[in-house]
């Protein structure tokens, strides 16, 4: 099959990942990068052309689709410019700051037919996937996500991720995506029942304890900003007593080391998604919902701060 023209929006930390994966793959054919930073795009790789003006290189690099790595604050306005170009997107988590923006663009896709896709990148991580396989036929009764981490290590030079109003808030809205896409992919949908999180100076949610229900399995999803080294992990608990448990970064001890494979998950799915023409993608606003929920349910209950 013909391989598929996309471009990049967005060269931030996160960028290398989805460059390497998309140039891998046979399905992909890198022809542009869209940066606000001249230097980023002025000596683009060989093949590309590089833009400072996404909605220039929407209308000038005739791509099927777009990838969506600009800060969080910029997907919305990203992605509905794409979607209204007849351009495929796949978008970076979270799909956008809040529920109302992720349930417009939705809708915009849904209108125009165009694919909307939300790279919730842990769900292809190999020692999740084996995990999955293993609990698929069992009733789950308890599962515990976690999600740890020392966040100025990860943002890199993305400071923004230290800005609320960029971000849309701080752990619970960045990590928490992920953690929840996780117990979703698992068990089906969920609901926050309780949440408590621990704020710094600046207001920022550096930590989170949160509570949810799917059907009848217990779900504690632990997040934090502020962790000396990395955990992701998954642990499963089966109504016939059984534990099981899936290490994300298990056999990949290099920092974001687990992310390489992970990507190229993500560019496999967006491809196939592309290629047959769906369009609906309904993890990257249910994320979002259980966000709202969480910091509702903050509002309602117990934050600390330090």
């Amino acid at each position: 099959m013909k391989a598929l023209r996309v471009g990049v929006v967005g060269l931030g930390v996160i960028s290398r990942f989805h460059l390497a994966a998309l140039t891998a793959s046979s399905d992909w054919n890198l022809v542009a990068v869209c940066d606000l930073d001249p230097e980023k795009v002025a000596v683009p790789a060989l093949g590309t052309i590089g833009y400072t003006d996404h909605v220039r290189m929407l209308a000038e690099a005739d791509l099927d689709a777009v990838v969506v790595t600009a800060p969080n604050d910029a997907h919305a306005r990203i992605c509905a410019d794409a979607l209204s170009a007849g351009v495929a997107v796949c978008v970076e988590k979270p799909l956008a700051l809040d529920l109302m923006e992720g349930e417009v663009l939705s809708a915009l896709a849904r209108e125009r037919g165009v694919p909307l896709f939300t790279a919730f990148h842990r769900r292809y991580n190999s020692e999740f996937a084996t995990l999955r396989a293993r609990v698929r036929e069992d009733t789950v009764t308890e599962v515990t996500v976690r999600y740890l981490e020392r966040i100025e290590e990860h943002a890199g030079e993305d400071t923004w991720y230290l800005d609320p109003a960029r971000c849309g808030g701080g752990c619970v809205a960045d990590n928490g995506p992920n953690a929840f896409d996780l117990v979703e992919d698992l068990l089906g949908r969920a609901e926050v029942s309780e949440a408590r999180v621990v704020c710094d100076e600046a207001g920022v949610d550096r930590w989170a304890d949160i509570s949810l229900t799917a059907g009848s399995t217990r779900v504690r999803v632990l997040l934090d900003w502020s962790h000396q080294g990395e955990r992701k992990d998954v642990r499963v608990r089966t109504a016939d007593g059984r534990v099981w448990t899936a290490d994300m970064l298990a056999d990949r001890p290099a920092f974001k080391e687990s992310l390489w494979h992970e990507y190229e998950g993500v560019a496999a799915d967006f491809a196939r998604r592309v290629r047959v023409g769906r369009v609906e993608d309904g993890a990257g606003t249910s994320a979002l919902r259980l966000v709202g929920q969480a910091y509702r349910a903050v509002a309602e209950g117990e934050s600390v701060g330090r």
